[in-house]
């Protein structure tokens, strides 16, 4: 009996290793899109000397990836039925070479536009198909914590670039990164591209989106993929199966069906408070920020590393205390903590003179909150709330919520800061972290631990 025990137990933790593995190589699309994304942030002062741009234009230069990010996602769970979450991701490394290239080359704005939205749409791809992907294979008593990895794996990204633009920015004069340091940092996003395209070769496409196609063969080697049992392959298979063949095939209209209003109400809402608590403000906009508070050019771009950091910290606390503490628990826990650090810099930043390690401490703060609570939990609630036939539907639509929030705030910030101050911009953000707390406390369920097709049972009242 013990020798059984060992056996089965040996057997889980391949099995387990096996999904970890996958789940940490299709993250490396969660990388590629913090790297890409945060190479605006210490490129966007340059630029707009470069090409003389005014607040708007550097709000558009700055938010124009969005505009990618929504065309991605409205196309991505259509294409990812259709096609399979595999081919999409691919997709994704392709786009981003593509457009990294084109960045770092630009020899006009609209160029530089232009290219900023094809990696934008690969980003919306990326963010709507990797949590969706890694939610389908995953088991459910680590399902948190491996669709967190694509948020962590985005900070880290996010925090690799902001070194790397430092590193750049610090060697060379002020003329030259005018002119080719912002170029240098664009064309680096190319490698970790090329690093997602070969590994992808050794994932296997997702089980429950291959049952839906009725290809059970290819559904069973998938599985066999991911556990080390024949008889788990085929208790998945039956346990999958039977759920997907009662479904009808998905239809747009479903997703804001009566029995479906509640659950498009959280994966709309949570991305909106995600965003409109001011985390693009600072992601985008930090140097411009720590420039306000008195600091030196290059001293708010080696700031930003900070920033990279916290959000990995806060990535990390994340995939600690998901599966812990719960989704809901860790939404209303962050958004008070970020109302309560967005209202203390709105007070900094009505003194003459902000305390630079005072606002920077506070910056921090605010960001490790954001990121172990709303930025990974956003990513999380579409694949477990709901049904298997409408889940990429249910994915676009919060990534879509999501990249319209981002791209109101990364064009605005600066023209609101420009007539109104710090002080008033921050003053908002914190007023939209009251308002999170409460939308989570009155409408967000607890998710963690349950199988995806036990939740669909739940939810739909059986």
């Amino acid at each position: 009996m013990a020798t059984k025990t060992t056996s089965i137990a040996k057997r889980s933790r391949e099995s387990t290793g096996t999904v970890v593995l996958v789940s940490v190589i299709t993250s490396i699309g969660g990388f590629l899109f913090g790297f890409d994304n945060g190479s605006i942030s210490g490129s966007i002062g340059y630029i707009t000397t470069k090409f003389s741009l005014s607040a708007a234009g550097m709000g558009w230069v700055t938010s124009c990836l969005t505009v990618g990010c929504i065309v991605g996602v409205i196309f991505a769970g259509r294409l990812s039925d259709r096609i399979g979450r595999k081919k999409v991701l691919v997709m994704v490394a392709t786009l981003f070479m593509i457009g990294a290239t084109g960045e770092a080359v630009a020899p006009n704005v609209s160029f530089l536009v232009a290219l900023r939205i094809i990696v934008g749409i690969g980003i919306g791809l990326e963010t709507t198909v990797a949590p969706l992907y890694i939610a389908e294979i995953a088991p459910a008593r680590i399902r948190g914590r491996l669709v967190s990895f694509n948020q962590l794996f985005s900070c880290i990204g996010n925090l690799v670039i902001f070194v790397v633009s430092a590193m750049i920015i610090s060697a060379h004069a002020e003329a030259w990164n005018i002119d080719y340091g912002w170029r240098s940092t664009f064309i680096v996003g190319i490698i970790p591209a090329i690093a997602l395209v070969i590994c992808l070769k050794f994932i296997p496409e997702s089980p429950r989106w291959l049952v839906q196609q009725g290809r059970l063969d290819d559904a069973r080697t998938s599985i066999g993929r991911l556990v080390s049992d024949s008889t788990d392959v085929e208790g998945e298979l039956d346990r999958i199966n039977v759920v997907i063949a009662s479904e009808e095939k998905p239809k747009i209209s479903e997703i804001w069906a009566p029995k479906m209003r509640k659950r498009l109400l959280i994966v709309t809402g949570v991305p909106f408070f995600m965003q409109l608590t001011g985390i693009t403000a600072v992601f985008y906009y930090a140097p411009e920020i720590f420039k306000t508070a008195g600091f030196g050019a290059n001293a708010a771009v080696q700031s930003t590393i900070l920033v990279g950091g916290a959000m990995v910290l806060g990535a990390l606390l994340s995939l600690w205390l998901i599966d812990q503490l719960g989704r809901r628990t860790l939404l209303l826990l962050g958004s008070a903590m970020m109302a309560v650090f967005l209202g203390l810099i709105s007070w900094l930043f009505t003194l003459a003179q902000p305390n630079g390690t005072f606002l920077v401490s506070l910056l921090l703060l605010f960001v490790i909150a954001w990121g172990a609570s709303f930025g990974t939990i956003s990513y999380v609630l579409p694949g477990e709330l709901f049904p298997t036939r409408i889940r990429g539907l249910g994915s676009s639509a919060d990534t879509l919520s999501q990249w319209i929030f981002t791209f109101i705030i990364a064009q605005f910030f600066p023209i609101l800061v420009a007539a109104f101050g710090m002080a008033v911009a921050f003053a908002g953000l914190a007023t939209f972290g009251v308002l999170a707390f409460i939308f989570c406390y009155v409408l967000v369920p607890e998710t963690k631990q349950k199988p995806l097709e036990q939740l669909e049972l739940e939810l739909a009242g059986k």
